[in-house]
């Protein structure tokens, strides 16, 4: 740890004191319950909450019966043959944009965790508490409140919750916009660097677990993956299609989940 530096204690700390519960030994529901409450308040009071609520009313069953693509990081993208999603909605995920001049594919919409984007004119939806201050008000703009409660919404306009990983972000905004069945390309879900979950780690500037070499720079500090959590909620993401009479497809070159049915991205664009 006396490696990574200050920078390191200083982001491992912030995540610790911004849990449900922060670093205490014992779980006191009252003080989660007002956490919560005064973290909503907080968004709830600001122009920015009834400005962006209205913009994503707009968005509920928009796409009712039609087809989406989650367009994952993993290093397997590079073998998908993206004419196949001409004419299908896509959501990109996180720095999705790295992709594009290699294999000219621009996403019909962006789900990101944090602000990454400045100037694109693409469809953003991106966490409210982390991007307010980050970014100016655009047309192309969504911000969405991440609420640190374990639970699929399905409207999206008052609350999300991450499931430790952006992906599960994009299945609850793939449901609330209507589609009917998703596929995810890219989602490997497995990662050569080991470690503790949700540790903060230092890029060695090869990053080898996305589809771009560059993903994570140089001394760049990010967060291990949890990939037990991440199946709780997939699992989770995967009833809640089921009880609609929805589908979710793996449709992953590469991937260790087994979470969603597998397919192929050509059965899925040619399915019916």
């Amino acid at each position: 740890m006396e490696e990574l530096g200050q920078d390191y204690m200083t982001q491992r700390n912030q995540y610790m004191s911004n849990r449900i519960g922060g670093k205490r030994d014992t779980l006191n529901p009252y003080r989660v319950g007002v956490k919560l409450i005064l973290d909503r308040l907080v968004w709830d009071l600001s122009f920015q909450s009834f400005y962006y609520r209205k913009k994503l009313k707009g968005l509920s069953n928009l796409y009712q019966g039609e087809k989406a693509v989650i367009v994952c990081n993993g290093p397997s993208l590079k073998k998908i043959d993206f004419s196949l999603l001409q004419g299908v909605y896509t959501f990109g995920l996180n720095k999705i944009n790295l992709l594009s001049d290699e294999f000219n594919f621009q996403p019909s919409s962006i789900v990101a965790v944090k602000n990454f984007y400045s100037s694109t004119n693409i469809p953003l939806f991106l966490d409210a508490m982390n991007s307010k201050r980050l970014i100016s008000k655009r047309r192309n703009v969504n911000l969405i409140h991440s609420c640190d409660f374990p639970y699929f919404s399905r409207d999206c306009t008052f609350s999300v919750f991450q499931g430790y990983t952006v992906t599960y972000v994009a299945l609850q905004l793939a449901y609330y916009m209507g589609f009917s069945s998703v596929a995810i390309i890219g989602l490997d879900h497995n990662y050569q660097i080991k470690g503790c979950p949700n540790a903060v780690v230092k890029s060695d500037g090869n990053d080898i677990g996305h589809f771009d070499s560059s993903y994570f720079s140089k001394d760049q500090l990010w967060q291990l993956p949890d990939l037990k959590a991440s199946e709780h909620y997939y699992n989770l993401a995967n009833s809640s299609f089921k009880e609609d009479g929805r589908n979710i497809f793996n449709a992953s070159i590469d991937t260790d989940l087994d979470v969603f049915p597998k397919i192929t991205l050509e059965e899925f664009i040619g399915n019916e």
